[in-house]
């Protein structure tokens, strides 16, 4: 009975001390994606603003986007907006900002600007270096001449083999 008893005062304990941080997700700002390259659309919404919300007005100056609407959405309570990323952001963490038309409530979310995509669709260019090929590069003149000289050698091998078969020495 004592076990059970601080089990479940444990528990309660446990899910007191974690309720305030999950509570407080709500008044954040939620942008998607988190990380976008310069160019690039970013969404933004909050449910902070309340279920009779009229919209809010957000602020991406920090990133040079300038200000932007965000306005109720399917999900009751909710607010959304987007805004593209200037070709010019540079690399870093920006503050975005979201202003609730009714109470003037405030909530904020951060943005990374990276030069590369976080998901992994950058494109590969250049040439692999597996080291098959020339010690030159790819150049396809040392490539034909490199296979010249690898025929020359297994011709000149396999008449010295055949020489010292039949018998007459090398």
């Amino acid at each position: 009975m004592r076990r059970t008893a601080r089990l479940l005062t444990g528990i309660a304990l446990v899910g007191a001390a974690a309720a305030p941080a999950w509570a407080g997700t709500a008044d954040a700002l939620d942008v998607t994606p988190g990380t976008v390259v310069p160019g690039g659309h970013v969404t933004v919404n909050t449910a902070a603003c309340g279920k009779n919300s009229g919209g809010a007005t957000g602020d991406a100056g920090a990133v040079g986007a300038g200000t932007f609407l965000l306005a109720p959405s399917a999900h009751e309570g909710d607010v959304i907006g987007q805004f593209a990323v200037p070709e010019s952001a540079q690399p870093g963490t920006y503050e975005i900002v979201a202003r609730c038309a009714e109470g003037n409530r405030q909530v904020t979310g951060d943005l990374v600007v990276a030069l590369t995509a976080a998901h992994g669709q950058v494109q590969p260019h250049g040439s692999l270096k597996t080291g098959v090929g020339g010690a030159l590069g790819p150049d396809p003149v040392h490539t034909a001449a490199g296979v010249a000289a690898l025929a020359v050698a297994a011709a000149g091998g396999t008449w010295l083999l055949h020489r010292r078969a039949r018998g007459d020495g090398i």
